[in-house]
Formats: C-alpha cells, structure tokens, sequence
C-alpha cells in the first residue's frame, strides 16, 4: 500500500528534526550556562523533549510500517499515536522542571544580565528551526503525513520560542535582567501547552473521537452519489493516516445487487478521491423497508 511507502518517506523528516534538535540543544545549554541565560538554557531543554518526541514520531512510523497479522487485523497504524502519547508526558515533566527552575531563579534575588552572545544563538537557532520547519511540512504536504505535519508545526513553534526568548534576552541585557526568568518561566508553560495538545489529540485519536465537520462533509459527497436516497448512518476513525469509514445508506427497493453493488463502488471511489488513506464499508438497505 501506498500508505506504508509514504511513512518510510516521514522517517526524512523524523531523523532531520533529531540531528536539528540534538545540534541546537547542546548548543543553547552550552552557551546559556556559559553566558548565565535562564531563558536560553529553558528553550535548550525544550529542544531536549523535542528531541523525545522527534524519537517517538520515529518509532511509531517504524512499527507502523507492520503489515497487518493475526493479532492486528488493521495493522499497526496506530503505533505512532501511542508514542506521541507518551512523548507528552515526558515533554510535560520537562516542562515543569523548566518552570520550576525559573522560578526559583526569579526569586533567588541574584539577576546578572546575560551575554549577547545567548541573544545571538537564539536568533541563529531560531532560523535554523524555522528552515527545518518549512522542509518538514513541504514533507508532510506530499506524502498526506498526519504525524509528519505534527512534527512541522513544533518545529515552526520552537522557532517562535527562540525568537522569543532573544527579544527576552535583549531586554535582560539592556537593563532588565529580570525578564530573562519572566521569559524562561513562559517557554516552560508553553512546553506545557504543547505537551497538553499533542495529549489530547493523541487520546481523541485511541478512543475513536472523529471530526464531525469533516464527518458532515464526508457525508454530503455521499449524498450526491446517484442512486443514494439517504444516508441513515456513518462512523468514522482513524488509524494513524488511515481513515475507516462505516456507512449505511438506502437505494430503491427494487435496485438488483449488480446496480447497488456499483453504487457501493461509487462511493468508494468518491471517498478515495478526499482521502487516498479511506477505507470505506458500505452497508445498503432498501428505502421504505418496513413499508415493502
């Protein structure tokens, strides 16, 4: 299946965010212990979990790639979806050690303002991140990779938080020193936050949750399929990038099994169109039954 070549193809994007993140991080904790920046050496430990989740994004394309077996019917799809789940943990716990510490520095009454040399690496990193960025969501554009867009838009956000945090380090040099804990305090609850979204979207995936909007348009293509009178049911899921598709649809009670077998093929055929990674099962029953 397609599907599978295209998560050999997210493994580029996966291995380009570790070897950024691994440089970046020793390079910002390196140099924000050296020239004594709160907010530096947080968004250094930010690129740390980064580092974590980026390994995670690896793996669950690795066991993804598992055709199906006797005890996975529907493949492995959904390996990479149990890896961010626990990438967000751990992204969490660093999180709070990163506010913690900030904290205990912001009231520690000992504020220096740090060399311009961290505000220069965080410019600099903040480039490098945003490059990564645009090269990984070209990425996921092309291959329709749900996991390798994730990874896009992280890196576009620790992009932002680098930014960030040189404007905090500039005004930590030029005269307030206290705002490079402020600004470290906010990359800690920002690793927070986006340990909480990846969270939720991971268990809204495992406990079978679907987008309703994209439910409903999914079922006016159906509707437009000739032959369809009604469409009485549909559930949806999503297995990794694959989407599984239940519907229940009625046709004229007198439409021979060849006539709404076609019509079964039809809306696959639409449904493939939205989604190459949809599997659909159609299930048909007679307008008007209890009538007949």
């Amino acid at each position: 299946m397609d599907v599978y070549k295209n998560l050999r193809e997210g493994e580029k994007g996966a291995w380009v965010s570790i070897f950024t993140y691994l440089c970046l991080s020793a390079l910002k904790l390196t140099v924000g212990f050296v020239g004594g920046s709160e907010a530096l050496k947080a968004d250094g430990l930010n690129n740390t979990t980064d580092i974590v989740a980026s390994v995670a994004v690896l793996v669950g394309l690795r066991i993804s790639q598992r055709p199906p077996d006797e005890d996975h019917h529907y493949g492995h799809l959904r390996a990479e979806t149990v890896s961010s789940l626990l990438a967000s943990f751990i992204m969490a716990v660093v999180g709070l050690q990163v506010v913690f510490n900030a904290i205990k520095s912001f009231f520690s009454g000992h504020h220096e303002a740090p060399s311009m040399m961290t505000a220069i690496v965080a410019i600099v990193c903040g480039i490098v991140m945003y490059i990564v960025y645009v090269y990984n969501i070209r990425l996921a554009r092309r291959i329709k990779s749900s996991a390798v867009k994730a990874a896009a838009y992280d890196n576009r956000s620790d992009a932002f938080v680098s930014f960030g945090t040189a404007i905090g380090i500039f005004a930590a040099i030029f005269g307030f020193p206290i705002i490079d804990s402020i600004t470290a305090v906010l990359v800690g609850l920002l690793i927070i936050k986006t340990a909480y979204d990846i969270f939720v979207e991971a268990v809204h995936t495992l406990t079978d949750g679907f987008d309703e909007h994209e439910l409903a348009e999914i079922e006016g293509l159906i509707k437009d399929v000739g032959g369809v009178i009604e469409v009485k049911d549909m559930k949806g899921r999503m297995s990794g990038n694959m989407m599984f598709l239940d519907v229940t649809i009625t046709v004229e009670p007198k439409m021979d099994v060849v006539q709404s077998h076609h019509i079964t093929e039809v809306i696959e055929g639409v449904i493939r169109e939205y989604n190459p990674f949809a599997v659909t099962l159609v299930h048909i029953e007679p307008a008007n039954y209890a009538t007949i």
